[in-house]
């Protein structure tokens, strides 16, 4: 198993997966944080990139579903400092990224990075209104989930 203990080990990973390995990986990442989501269509986008048999049209519906809402929601950050409502934009920002379709990326993009970094705004925002709340646990618990995707 792969040891990965910093952003520039995730980082180097993540640019060695395909695209649907970067949604896969993605698609956990925004899981670890899908407690803090809102919105039931967010969370049904989540899983339906985590399934292994997905169909494209399902994976793009996903995307778009958890888009819609990352857009809606992307308004009501930093109005009257709703730390909670934030945290639910970045989460559905996580899914969005992590089911980008491929003809929306460009050669430098990585779905899986993109991801990672939105749900770790996610915890952030969080972090605001709950103690319990730890960017720096849920980097280390990205660094797990990408050695154990690899392995």
């Amino acid at each position: 198993m792969a040891t990965i203990d910093n952003d520039q080990d995730l980082r180097t990973a993540l640019n060695r997966l395909n695209p649907d390995q970067q949604r896969q990986l993605g698609c956990r990442f925004a899981h670890q944080v899908m407690n803090l989501s809102r919105d039931e269509r967010v969370n049904r986008a989540i899983h339906t990139g985590l399934t292994d048999g997905a169909s494209p049209g399902e994976l793009e519906d996903a995307f778009r579903v958890a888009r819609a809402y990352a857009v809606k929601t992307y308004t009501d950050c930093g109005k009257d400092t709703d730390w909670m409502a934030q945290a639910d934009h970045f989460v559905a920002a996580s899914a969005a990224a992590a089911l980008t379709p491929d003809e929306l990326m460009t050669e430098r993009q990585n779905r899986a990075w993109k991801a990672a970094v939105q749900a770790r705004m996610a915890v952030s925002c969080a972090m605001m209104e709950d103690d319990a709340a730890d960017e720096s646990n849920v980097a280390r618990q990205q660094y797990a989930l990408t050695a154990e995707f690899l392995g």
